[in-house]
């Protein structure tokens, strides 16, 4: 860990630090983009498609609308990617046997080889190594991230969290 700055060397590190601060930002993108290649690559599906399907399998069969409350997102969006995944034959549609509005999903057996082969989504990772934190650390982490979305004026940016491991239900 680098060493805490103090107010007699602040000002002689600030360069030193905007250019550590300006890497570490670099490398959670790059982090995150290499990780995107990969599952690209070696799957031909996006981390989002692959938390789809995720959570889609999680369940014998699952509603649209009951997926898009599951992963906090919105149903067009939720369709949308289903689409998707439909033409690539991972996931098929139904209607609910009860209830004929409503479009049931259920993952195929080349979803579920995929999935038994493809690494976990790179937050759940995270969010594992995160929640093995202490509270403290965990608090301050995200006050510093929350800190930098404003920094960075992307309040207004929608962005759902993505997983939550201790739930194992969210997109």
């Amino acid at each position: 860990m680098p060493p805490l700055l103090t107010s007699e060397n602040r000002t002689d590190t600030q360069p030193q630090m905007h250019r550590e601060m300006l890497a570490s930002l670099r490398k959670i993108t790059q982090a995150i983009s290499l990780h995107s290649r990969d599952l690209q690559r070696r799957y031909g599906l996006t981390g989002p498609q692959l938390i789809l399907l995720n959570e889609i399998a999680r369940h014998a069969e699952i509603s649209v609308s009951e997926l898009a409350r599951l992963i906090s997102v919105s149903q067009a969006t939720v369709t949308e990617v289903l689409n998707r995944l439909e033409k690539m034959g991972l996931v098929t549609k139904s209607r609910d046997t009860r209830d004929k509005r409503r479009i049931m999903i259920t993952t195929t057996p080349d979803c579920d080889q995929i999935l038994d082969s493809a690494p976990p989504p790179l937050q759940e990772a995270f969010i594992e190594r995160f929640a093995k934190l202490e509270q403290w650390e965990q608090l301050m982490i995200l006050a510093a991230l929350k800190r930098v979305v404003h920094l960075m004026s992307a309040e207004q940016i929608e962005a759902a969290p993505l997983f939550d491991a201790k739930a194992n239900s969210t997109f």
